[in-house]
């Protein structure tokens, strides 16, 4: 499957998931609670696929890190998908239990969540033709690359929090480390390469 009709299948998918969780418990906190925690894992394993896409096909060359790349927009459009779905749950907690909310919360973690929305809705704004086209490749490039590593900083930080309270955090915190460790040896590799060619040859 690709393209958008990936997006529109896993969309599909996210939103029956959230609701059957939610309806599970009878729409009370504990079914809200558990879809925030299913939407908060799906969207770091979309994030993960998208934001890797280039490093993992450039590192582990394959059929399927080459249908990563080749879906990557979708993927990245299917990651905004579950990560609202994910802020419009949390919304609801807060709707149902105010006090509760502000426990698992603070004001410095809405602002760095909030602004990491702020990437994802620009990030997704611009992965259409004419929007990518209308802001051009340079920055473009430069918006995608800032606000894909803010997100990735805002999981660090968000999983980094809970890791030592609840055990359910570590495969998470293990997931947000190896997308920085792909990236970065990918980055690296293309530093070498690029020293290598610009190098001239020395002739005797």
């Amino acid at each position: 499957m690709n393209g958008w009709r990936l997006v529109g299948t896993l969309s599909l998918l996210l939103g029956a998931m959230t609701l059957s969780l939610m309806a599970s418990h009878g729409w009370d906190i504990e079914g809200v609670r558990l879809a925030i925690r299913a939407t908060a894992r799906t969207s770091l394993i979309l994030f993960a696929l998208a934001f890797t896409a280039g490093a993992m096909v450039a590192l582990l060359p394959s059929d399927a890190t080459r249908w990563q790349r080749r879906n990557r927009r979708y993927l990245g459009v299917s990651f905004a998908v579950s990560h609202f779905i994910h802020l419009g749950v949390i919304l609801a907690l807060a709707a149902l239990d105010r006090e509760l909310f502000w426990k698992l919360t603070n004001v410095m973690t809405i602002v760095l969540a909030g602004t990491a929305y702020l990437f994802v809705a620009a990030m997704t704004a611009t992965s259409f033709d004419p929007s990518a086209a209308w802001l051009g490749p340079r920055k473009w490039r430069l918006l995608h690359l800032i606000g894909g590593w803010y997100i990735w900083i805002s999981f660090a930080v968000a999983v980094g929090k809970r890791v030592p309270l609840d055990p359910f955090y570590w495969p998470m915190a293990v997931l947000v480390l190896a997308i920085a460790v792909v990236r970065l040896i990918a980055m690296s590799q293309r530093s070498r390469r690029r020293t290598t060619l610009g190098t001239p040859k020395v002739t005797a």
